[in-house]
């Protein structure tokens, strides 16, 4: 008697396609998330409370994924530093975009985020003697090309030359998150990263009494709807896309994982920043952000 081959069930397929699913979740999530997360201060609650909220929104999802994995935490010396370094340099970053974005163009500060596998692939080639492929070389050449043409115009120059906080801001963020990053590789090696994530979560409230120490409560602050719970509303997303990228590395490849929600969210927030606030950059700009977009791409390839 001849047997037919069964078919792959809809539940294999669907699972098969999780990751995907987790990715653009990320992507949306993230993109919607840094089109955002302006407004608090713009509604007179401050950055440093807004980071306060994010780090108490990042709890949840925390315990979440910790409960995926059984309640094992990694507790070596080296799994606490490493979270520790990881954590503290994610959450820096964190607290410098809430004041950058207070500051500076979204559109613009997005794209330069995501250039930090650059910084990545940097740090790797020198400590780990890693090499970059063709294309990881052809990344870090568009990104450094890209990098001045955000804050250059042909009639002021730079303008962090004049005054402008925004653009070094971005690049201190570019950098906190491109070596935490280098660090999430060697952590890889040693623990889960559920693990990461939840020590992620415990160093961004240990930074909490940092940001009340420099929040100036003589100024009025709006604690109505449009202050603590419209942050917490946008940075929620920020949370949940951050359990996203968890699920969509675990069900996924990170060649197709990294590239798509590294320069994926960035793209999404700038045009989404670019609508809302109906303005054309200069032509040197759009250049820059071309540039950005393919760069974070090619560098998140090799990275």
């Amino acid at each position: 008697m001849n047997e037919s081959v069964p078919e792959p069930s809809v539940h294999t397929a669907v699972a098969g396609k999780r990751w995907l699913v987790y990715a653009l979740g990320v992507v949306g999530l993230w993109g919607v998330w840094g089109a955002f997360t302006g407004i608090s201060a713009q509604k007179g609650f401050p950055e440093t409370l807004t980071y306060c909220v994010w780090a108490v929104t990042m709890i949840l999802p925390a315990i979440y994924v910790l409960a995926k994995a059984g309640w094992t935490l990694d507790h070596s010396p080296r799994a606490i530093l490493y979270g520790l370094i990881i954590g503290l340099l994610g959450a820096g970053g964190q607290m410098v975009l809430f004041y950058a974005v207070n500051t500076g163009p979204a559109y613009l500060i997005f794209p330069i985020i995501s250039l930090s596998p650059l910084v990545t692939i940097l740090m790797s080639a020198i400590f780990l003697k890693e090499r970059t492929t063709r294309l990881g070389l052809l990344g870090v050449v568009l990104a450094l090309i890209a990098l001045p043409l955000f804050d250059f115009s042909p009639e002021k120059g730079f303008s962090f030359m004049n005054g402008g906080v925004w653009f070094p801001l971005a690049l201190v963020i570019m950098a906190c998150w491109g070596i935490q990053a280098y660090f999430m590789k060697l952590a890889n090696h040693t623990m889960t990263g559920e693990s990461i994530f939840f020590y992620m979560m415990v160093t961004g409230l240990m930074l909490v009494p940092v940001a009340l120490t420099m929040t100036d409560f003589s100024k009025p602050i709006n604690l109505g709807l449009e202050g603590p719970w419209l942050a917490a509303g946008i940075q929620i997303l920020n949370a949940i896309g951050a359990l996203c990228l968890v699920f969509a590395f675990r069900y996924g490849k990170a060649i197709v994982v990294a590239p798509l929600t590294n320069a994926g969210g960035p793209l999404v927030t700038a045009v989404i920043s670019l609508v809302v606030a109906n303005v054309i950059p200069g032509e040197l700009k759009i250049v820059g952000l071309i540039l950005a977009v393919i760069a974070s791409a090619l560098l998140a390839l090799t990275a």
